[in-house]
C-alpha cells in the first residue's frame, strides 16, 4: 500500500470549493507542505478584514500558510522550492506564472468545474446552468501556459436538474471534484496517468467568462425557458434583477430573482407581477414564471408566499426600459 505521507502536496485555492477538496486530501494522510491562498482583504459593508476559507480551514488543521500579494515574487518562489512538493494541487485560484507552476517534479494539476475543453473561464457552473445543459461535470488536468488548456487526466459528469440552480449544482460538484482530484493525485502518485491532450477541432466551445452585475440584468425578449434557466444560472451569485417602480412614483427598486419554475409558455401582451392565489407570478410576451424566492432593494431575500403578505403587485410595475 502506497503511503500518501511521503508525497509532498502543495495546496493552492481560496473559495469553499477549494476546502472541500483540500479537506479530502488532509484526511486521505497526504503532506501538505503548504496551503497558499489570497491575503486578507477588506469586504462588506464594515470593510471588515475577511479571510478566505481556505484560510480559515488552514488555521484551524494548523497547516503551513503562505499568502503571497505577488505570486512573481522571488522570495516567494524560493519559499515554494524549498519545500520540495512532488505536486502542487490548484483549485479556484489565480493564473499561476510558469515559474510557479513547473517547480514541482510531477507538475501542477487544477480542477475545472467543467468537461473540458467546453467551458474554459472563470465562471463554468453559471454558464452550464444558464446555457440550459442537463449535464455537466468535472475536470482535473496539468497547467499550461494558457488558462483551462492543460492536457486531460480524469473526467466525471453529472447531471443538472431543470430546475436546479448555479449553487445546488456547485454544492453536489464540491463532493464530485473532491473525489476526482483525490483519485487523479494516487494515479500520479504511482505513475499510472495518462495525461490526454485536448481536442477542440471540430467543436463549437462554449465560453465560460466571468460575470458582472450588469451582466444579471434581465432581458425580457427571452423566450420563457431561456428566461429561467438565465435566473437559475445566476443564482444565488451575482444573482438575475430587474427593476420595478410604485405606478405613482418614479423612483425604482431593484428586484433580485433566485429560484423560479416554469407556469406557461403562452404569450402575454405585457411584462408585469401578477398574484395567483398564493403564488407570485412574472409575465412576460414569451410566457409566464411562478416566481419562488426574491428580494426586493431593502428587504431580506425570502420566500415569494411570504414576501406577499406584505406587498401589493397591483401597486407595482416592472421598468422594461
Amino acid at each position: 500500500m502506497t503511503e500518501h505521507k511521503d508525497f509532498n502536496i502543495v495546496f493552492m485555492g481560496t473559495p469553499e470549493f477549494a476546502v472541500t477538496i483540500l479537506d479530502k486530501l488532509h484526511i486521505e494522510g497526504y503532506n501538505i507542505k503548504a496551503v497558499v491562498t489570497a491575503i486578507d482583504k477588506p469586504a462588506g459593508r464594515g470593510r471588515k478584514i475577511q479571510e478566505s476559507d481556505v484560510k480559515k480551514y488552514a488555521v484551524e488543521n494548523n497547516l503551513p500558510l503562505l499568502q503571497p500579494e505577488n505570486l512573481k515574487d522571488e522570495s516567494f518562489q524560493n519559499e515554494l522550492k524549498q519545500l520540495n512538493a512532488d505536486l502542487f494541487v490548484v483549485v479556484a485560484f489565480r493564473m499561476l506564472p510558469k515559474s510557479v507552476w513547473s517547480i514541482p517534479e510531477k507538475g501542477t494539476i487544477n480542477l475545472h468545474g467543467s468537461l473540458l475543453p467546453q467551458y474554459r473561464g472563470a465562471a463554468p457552473i453559471n454558464w452550464s446552468v444558464i446555457n440550459g445543459e442537463n449535464k455537466t461535470g468535472v475536470t482535473t488536468f496539468f497547467i499550461n501556459e494558457k488558462i483551462d488548456t492543460g492536457d486531460l487526466l480524469l473526467q466525471k459528469e453529472m447531471e443538472i436538474g431543470e430546475n436546479e440552480t448555479a449553487g445546488e449544482v456547485h454544492d453536489r460538484m464540491m463532493h464530485l471534484g473532491a473525489e476526482t482530484v483525490l483519485e487523479t493525485v494516487k494515479m500520479i502518485q504511482v505513475d499510472e496517468i495518462k495525461a490526454i491532450p485536448q481536442i477542440t477541432e471540430g467543436l463549437e466551445l462554449k465560453p465560460a467568462p466571468k460575470i458582472f452585475k450588469n451582466d444579471c440584468l434581465l432581458n425580457f425578449d427571452l423566450s420563457i425557458k431561456e428566461l429561467h434557466n438565465f435566473i437559475r444560472g445566476m443564482s444565488p451569485f451575482p444573482t438575475a434583477w430587474f427593476r420595478i417602480k410604485k405606478k405613482d412614483q418614479d423612483q425604482s427598486k431593484i428586484f433580485k430573482v433566485y429560484k423560479t419554475e416554469i407556469q406557461s409558455e403562452q404569450p402575454n401582451d405585457k411584462v408585469s407581477l401578477v398574484k395567483n392565489e398564493n403564488e407570485l407570478h412574472l409575465k412576460t410576451p414569451h410566457g409566464t414564471l411562478i416566481l419562488l424566492t426574491i428580494q426586493l432593494e431593502g428587504k431580506k431575500r425570502m420566500e415569494a408566499k411570504q414576501f406577499l403578505t406584505g406587498f401589493n403587485p397591483d401597486e407595482w410595475m416592472v421598468v422594461t426600459s
